[in-house]
């Protein structure tokens, strides 16, 4: 994968863009697919790069109730829906507690705030942080889910555009690893529609469609096998045929 044709960028000036309020396009593929697809968007994108690094690891810990309120609220696809993680920026050593809130109305809300990198403990601040900003509170919430992944972000060079490209992604709970391998996830996002973006005009021309996922719900049916999860089943099963492998659920 041939990652040195882009013109990089740096975390303070990626902040130009940080749609925190947004509309997201994901599409998911082979990951054969994938340096071509790079070279088709070279001129049009900058690369992030931090600490001279392009290809940076990330590491989450979601959270949900002991009844799995928020993953079976995405799975019988009701909206105004809530997921609360940790995630780390392992390179920059940053961390943050999040909130991503998907409205009615199909946008993305995140919030977030400094975190430690102890994932599994709350503290005072991140307690309030939730309490103020879901329903739910920090004593009904335990880990549910451990994910990694490698993740290349794009900064469109017109600043109204992000995406990542995520690879090498795997689950963990309680040592049990799952990785899904050969795949890809892209998520394009923008503060309206970005079909017209060039990562999507690429994307198109590939045959590429726009397909939901889930890192979570996905992470979670592959893992745990009492969850029920007939809704997430053929995404799974689709998964598998587009990357020639066999996940175990």
């Amino acid at each position: 994968m041939n990652t040195h044709s882009f013109e990089s960028i740096t975390l303070s000036e990626m902040d130009k863009v940080k749609l925190m309020n947004r509309t997201d396009q994901k599409y998911w593929f082979n990951s054969n697919s994938l340096s071509n697809l790079l070279e088709m968007v070279k001129e049009d994108y900058f690369l992030l790069h931090i600490k001279e690094q392009n290809q940076l690891p990330y590491a989450t810990t979601y959270f949900d109730t002991e009844n799995n309120k928020m993953f079976s609220a995405h799975h019988n696809g009701k909206l105004n829906r809530f997921k609360i993680r940790k995630r780390s920026y392992v390179n920059s050593g940053i961390s943050f507690l999040e909130i991503k809130f998907k409205s009615n109305k199909g946008r993305t809300i995140k919030k977030r705030i400094p975190s430690t990198d102890k994932h599994f403990i709350f503290t005072d601040e991140e307690s309030q942080f939730i309490d103020t900003n879901t329903p739910f509170k920090t004593s009904e919430l335990r880990p549910s889910l451990g994910n990694k992944f490698t993740r290349l972000t794009l900064v469109n060079k017109n600043f109204k555009e992000r995406c990542t490209i995520d690879i090498n992604i795997e689950f963990e709970v309680e040592n049990k690893i799952v990785p899904l391998d050969n795949l890809v996830i892209v998520e394009i996002k923008s503060d309206g529609k970005s079909t017209a973006s060039p990562l999507a005009l690429a994307l198109r021309e590939k045959r590429i469609k726009t397909s939901g996922f889930s890192k979570y719900c996905v992470g979670r049916s592959v893992t745990d096998p009492l969850l029920k999860k007939n809704a997430f089943k053929p995404k799974i099963r689709s998964i598998e045929k587009v990357t020639h492998t066999h996940i175990y659920i």
